[in-house]
Formats: structure tokens, sequence, C-alpha cells
């Protein structure tokens, strides 16, 4: 997928080079919703500024509704820069998130809608045991391939 280019201006001003035109840090979001990859890119010295413009977009959205961090989440987040468990945890974060996004949520729903009504508590028992075990079998393949990496590691050592 091709990344949709923005450029920053030193006027702090985001432009769109596909459209031609001015956008918002709001803009942004959408894109990013609709589907798009993008990059935001300096406009003098084309250093790569799109972490930067996606943590805004996050505190955007935790500040302007419910906000899907608890403080003691982001505090467990925070312990973890700088600790040996930084590039594992933010793997595992990477993977979870791909896991999460790759579920068949239409199917789901679907069979959840046609369940809830004859035994509501049946179909949230059942989604809960399926989700359940898919993140037991995504975490069982990614600690096995984390101890391997670390096994392999210890050999050249």
């Amino acid at each position: 997928m091709l990344e949709y280019i923005i450029k920053k201006y030193p006027n702090r001003r985001l432009y769109d080079t596909e459209q031609s035109k001015y956008i918002t840090v709001s803009d942004v979001k959408e894109l990013i919703i609709s589907g798009k990859a993008i990059q935001v890119l300096d406009s003098t010295s084309n250093e790569d500024l799109t972490r930067t413009i996606l943590l805004q977009i996050i505190i955007e959205s935790e500040s302007a509704g419910e906000p899907i961090f608890s403080s003691n989440l982001l505090q467990q987040i925070i312990r973890f820069y700088g600790s040996s468990f930084q590039n594992m945890f933010a793997k595992y974060m990477e993977e979870s998130m791909q896991f999460f996004i790759q579920q068949p949520f239409i199917e789901q729903q679907a069979d959840m809608k046609e369940n809830f009504v004859s035994d509501p508590v049946a179909a949230m028992t059942k989604l809960t045991e399926n989700n359940i075990k898919a993140w037991q079998d995504m975490q069982k393949g990614f600690f096995n391939s984390f101890s391997s990496s670390t096994k392999n590691d210890k050999k050249k050592s």
C-alpha cells in the first residue's frame, strides 16, 4: 500500500500532497480511519514526523471522549520504556493489534445477533470462549517465537 504523503510546514500547517491543499489534524485522522497509510514529512528537512502526528491524534481523541487508555495502563506502558522488555512489549502490542483487526467480526456479529435473540447468555459465553482461545493461541505463538529467538541469541554468544 502506497503511503499518503503529508508535508508539515514551519507554520505548523499540514499540506496534503495528493489533493494539493492544507488540511487539519482531524483531516489526517479521517484519512487514517478511511484506511489510508500516511506519512508526515517535515517540509524542509524531510524528517519523518508521522509518529508525532499520530500521537497527537491519539492525545486529542483520548481527551475528547471515552478514552481507550486508562491512567493505570499508561503508567504500565511507561514502565516498559528503557527496560529490557521494551522491544518485546512493542512487538507483542503490534501483533496483538494485527490479530485483533483480523478477527472475522462481521461473521461473529451476525452469529451473535441470531443467537442473542434465542439465548443471550449462551451467545456471550460462546463469543468469550472463542476470543479467549484465539488470544491464548496467539500468545503461545508469540512467546514460543520469543523464547526460540532468545535461545538462538544465547547459542551465538
